[in-house]
């Protein structure tokens, strides 16, 4: 047992609509339930992803990322939202840095220059 999370098994086997802390687990296991699945093997055929990535994520290895997000949505046909809160990521506001939004400095790379120009 990693981290008092329990075995596999049980983070496997055990899924809330709605749990009370963040677990990729229950959106795992989840999406399993949603879309009459087996197992992982048969949800990474679904989402279209090597199964390593389905494992990677389950075991704490690997953030659900964006795009895998909208996968899931697009296969599901449930909302972001409704498969953010599966995993207990309940969050209203996304903080992204601000450099993120800054331009490039064209002076620097010459840019702004016409062409032909040194």
């Amino acid at each position: 047992m990693k981290n008092g999370q329990g075995s596999y098994r049980q983070r496997y086997e055990n899924h809330t609509d709605k749990p009370d802390k963040y677990d990729p687990n229950n959106l795992l296991t989840g999406m399993i339930k949603a879309l009459n699945l087996k197992n992982d093997a048969a949800l990474s055929r679904a989402l279209e992803v090597a199964p390593p990535v389905i494992s990677k994520i389950r075991h704490g290895r690997l953030p659900v990322g964006a795009s895998l997000l909208i996968r899931m949505q697009e296969v599901s046909n449930m909302s972001i939202r409704q498969l953010r809160e599966m995993m207990g990521d309940r969050r209203d506001k996304f903080r992204i840095s601000d450099k993120q939004f800054k331009p490039k400095n064209t002076e620097e790379n010459g840019a702004s220059r016409p062409l032909g120009q040194a």
